[in-house]
């Protein structure tokens, strides 16, 4: 218990150090094993994660909540298959673990089985109404909107007793998507701020410390750095920004093309530059200085050695974590060669877009002001990139793909020296696993899904946030 206790307040070292004692008192404890799994998981070690979760489920293989943890975990890692071995393993030992059923109606959804994953969540819905999870799944299928009756269904289900804290955000997400759907946009952003706001309360974000730690990181990597072999990285395509910035759009037209895979939000360089933390001793960036070039090279192998499988059927892929905008500064060390999109849009659009979004494990996007401190920080870091990388790091503006879309798409493949095929003009006829909210979205044409405008001055909070001026009646842009 006091091990979770650390982990909450983001004291993740002394949670890992106390659950450590506990596992050397009762090693065989295959809770003792989970729960070290998931502390290490909440620390961003998901390598060492996985194999804390493998022992627990090893030591006592009918331990449903060890399987499940484990699937989540393969899930993160993009493991997907077996993901699904893991959690299909936890269901068969607790038919009634909800949300073992509802991640893996969202791996369906991934596999662009939308009716499947579809009538799982609607099962699960029947066994059990007040599942957030499965209220959520299908708020995000976004291929048809909530009925009234459905608004009525997610009242009730928030008065159920049985729900947990879990299902009652989820829940709460999703209802505020039926009142959107409805056009009642002052009780959808009135619901959406309830359901931040038991979010926010469960684990708040320290928006102090993090800007401390990307400075630190700007800091170090502002002074020359002598890195690796200029040549090392031209197998990978890095795709950061905010999410709903229109990343999964960017990785899906890469994808379309024939030289090229989507291997979504890897973990992998970062986890990289935990590797070298602990074998050094000291946390990241502060081993920086110290380093030279085969020592920039050794870590760059070292990454491209965890994303071998990417390159089995296609010589380049796309690594799509999102927070990989901070560490531009070690890609550029690394992998040289290694081309990076930065996916930008309109901030307004992208805040909201966030708040309005379930997202898992961005505590940020619980409250209008640390939305736009987290948006200023990510804009002063990768234009500070642009400026410094011009030939390494690419602009992409949502605004500009719609404007232009052929236009647009020569542009970015031109910039990673790739030949223009009409495939990825086409890039929603591509049949691919897509991993993140967006999955349903970009299996369509492109079209404008702007919708801060629809919420006029309601948003000015979070205008005023941004430095945005308030709205005005017939404002042709919501920023």
């Amino acid at each position: 218990m006091q091990a979770g206790l650390f982990s909450l307040r983001g004291l993740h070292i002394q949670s890992i150090r106390t659950m450590q004692k506990s596992i050397k008192q009762q090693p065989q404890n295959a809770l003792h094993h989970n729960t070290m799994g998931t502390l290490l998981a909440a620390a961003g070690d998901f390598e060492l994660a996985t194999k804390a979760l493998r022992n627990a489920c090893a030591l006592q293989p009918d331990l449903a909540i060890a399987w499940y943890n484990l699937g989540v975990m393969l899930t993160r890692c993009i493991y997907n298959d077996e993901a699904i071995v893991a959690l299909k393993r936890a269901v068969k030992l607790a038919p009634d673990h909800w949300n073992a059923r509802a991640l893996l109606a969202d791996l369906l959804r991934t596999q662009g089985l939308i009716d499947d994953a579809r009538s799982e969540y609607n099962q699960l819905l029947a066994e059990r109404p007040c599942t957030g999870a499965a209220w959520w799944g299908l708020a995000d299928l976004r291929d048809a909107p909530f009925t009234a009756d459905d608004a009525k269904l997610m009242r009730a289900a928030l008065k159920d007793p049985g729900a947990t804290v879990d299902d009652l955000i989820a829940i709460r997400f999703a209802l505020a998507r039926a009142m959107e759907d409805a056009g009642a946009y002052a009780e959808s952003l009135q619901i959406l701020a309830e359901g931040n706001a038991m979010a926010h309360s469960r684990q708040a974000w320290d928006a102090e410390k993090f800007s401390c730690a990307v400075d630190e990181i700007s800091d170090v990597f502002s002074k020359p750095i002598r890195g690796a072999n200029k040549d090392l990285g031209k197998e990978v395509i890095f795709i950061t920004s905010l999410p709903r910035s229109g990343s999964t759009l960017v990785e899906q037209i890469f994808a379309s093309h024939s030289s090229v895979d989507g291997a979504g939000e890897l973990p992998d360089l970062p986890l990289v530059l935990n590797e070298e933390s602990r074998r050094k001793g000291i946390a990241f960036p502060k081993w920086v200085p110290e380093m030279l070039p085969n020592d920039w090279e050794r870590l760059g192998q070292r990454y491209l050695e965890r994303t071998a499988r990417w390159r089995k059927d296609r010589p380049i892929f796309i690594d799509k974590l999102l927070n990989n905008w901070m560490y531009i500064g070690a890609i550029r060390a690394m992998l040289p060669a290694a081309r990076i999109i930065v996916c930008r849009r309109d901030p307004l659009e992208t805040c909201f877009s966030c708040y309005r979004q379930h997202l898992a494990n961005n505590e940020y996007t619980h409250s209008f002001a640390d939305l736009a401190d987290f948006w200023h920080r990510f804009d002063r870091s990768v234009t500070d990139a642009i400026d410094a990388y011009p030939d390494a790091v690419f602009d992409h503006k949502y605004e500009s793909l719609l404007a232009d879309p052929e236009q647009q798409i020569k542009r970015l493949l031109a910039f990673c020296g790739l030949p223009f095929e009409d495939a990825c003009v086409n890039f929603h006829r591509t049949v691919r696993q897509i991993r993140s909210p967006s999955a349903t979205q970009v299996r369509q044409p492109l079209h404008n899904t702007s919708r801060a405008v629809r919420y006029g001055a309601l948003l000015d909070p979070l205008r005023a946030a941004l430095n945005i001026q308030g709205w005005h009646e017939g404002s042709p842009r919501s920023g």
